[in-house]
């Protein structure tokens, strides 16, 4: 059997040069915040393990993918994990539900992402109490309202901030008025919006027009990237909070025969990677969410052996659009979904 520890270094080893993730960031993970940070050696294994996966929702194929590392992982450890999530993430009394039950049925550990850090807090300080591991994934909060384990992610916040960058350099000083499509109001987007406007600032041939809500999904995406289209008609070029969102603008943008709109995503949705290869979204931020899953239930298996030390890792991030995106593609078996096609 592996050890944790050693999985994590292999996957970091086949990661891209360029990724953020690295056997160092591992192996010396950021702090969190103080007080954040809930200890490690009150954590045990006795050797038969059994492991919750919480998303905030099975209708999003980004924590399916984060899941399916999970499970690549748990199986090579020889791993009990199961996954609990409502159907929909606007369901958060749901997901509040579930993570009593799972407190309840006394896991070893629960790997949580939530759309409602505020209303997962006590729920999660029981969990943390009653020596349960608490692995917060696909976030880089450094001081979660109440004391967890760990937490890995990618940084929101740089990923976003270099497809911003992406979209200076790609200008070519040409004038761009840009619209954003935010998510539902909450950290997620006020760090990923946040970082796209950092990586624009000081470019003075671009400017953001306008930057409603879409609601995470393709089908707010398509609403508000009609809704910029038409009261901006200018607008050529648009920003999405993730990569559905920007899918549903691309709708958009077909339907009102929009032409040369730049369309930049946040992900690195299987949908979205094809749409890129077929020319209807320019480019994301591909966030490699099943890398992260394999990361988290390792980090996880370590905090439970008392090998890992606390804190976050942050996970790889890389800019993905027509140039790259055929081997990403190619690599099928780090991608859910899976491609609708071999490439």
């Amino acid at each position: 059997m592996k050890t944790a520890s050693t999985t994590v270094i292999a996957f970091a080893a086949m990661s891209l040069a360029s990724n953020a993730a690295s056997a160092a960031d591992y192996t010396n993970p950021v702090p969190l915040a103080e007080g954040a940070q809930a200890p490690i050696s009150e954590l045990s294994n006795d050797g038969d393990l059994r492991i919750a996966y919480m998303p905030p929702a099975t209708e999003f194929n980004y924590y399916i993918a984060i899941g399916e590392g999970i499970k690549a992982t748990a199986a090579d450890a020889g791993v009990d994990v199961f996954m609990l999530a409502p159907q929909s993430g606007a369901d958060i009394n749901g997901q509040m539900g579930m993570i009593q039950d799972v407190i309840t049925q006394g896991v070893d550990a629960i790997i949580l992402s939530t759309h409602d850090e505020a209303a997962a807090a006590p729920l999660v300080g029981r969990a943390v109490d009653s020596g349960i591991a608490v692995i917060i994934v696909n976030s880089d909060i450094a001081n979660f309202p109440t004391p967890v384990h760990g937490v890995v992610g990618y940084s929101q916040r740089n990923g976003t901030r270099a497809i911003g960058e992406y979209l200076v350099e790609k200008s070519g000083g040409e004038a761009l008025k840009v619209g954003v499509i935010e998510g539902l109001p909450g950290y997620h987007s006020t760090e990923r919006v946040g970082g796209f406007l950092e990586g624009i600032e000081g470019a003075d041939n671009i400017e953001v027009v306008a930057s409603i809500a879409g609601g995470w999904n393709v089908e707010g995406g398509n609403t508000a990237g009609m809704d910029l289209l038409q009261a901006n008609p200018g607008i050529n070029a648009m920003f999405a909070a993730n990569d559905y969102m920007i899918m549903g603008a691309a709708l958009a943008s077909k339907a009102l025969g929009t032409q040369d709109l730049m369309l930049l995503g946040n992900d690195g949705d299987t949908a979205a990677l094809e749409q890129i290869n077929d020319g209807e979204v320019s480019a994301t931020v591909n966030t490699s969410p099943f890398i992260m899953g394999q990361i988290a239930l390792a980090v996880t298996l370590d905090a439970l052996n008392g090998n890992y030390p606390g804190g976050f890792v942050e996970t790889p991030t890389t800019i993905v659009d027509g140039a790259n995106v055929l081997p990403v593609l190619q690599d099928a078996d780090s991608l859910y979904p899976k491609p609708s096609k071999s490439y």
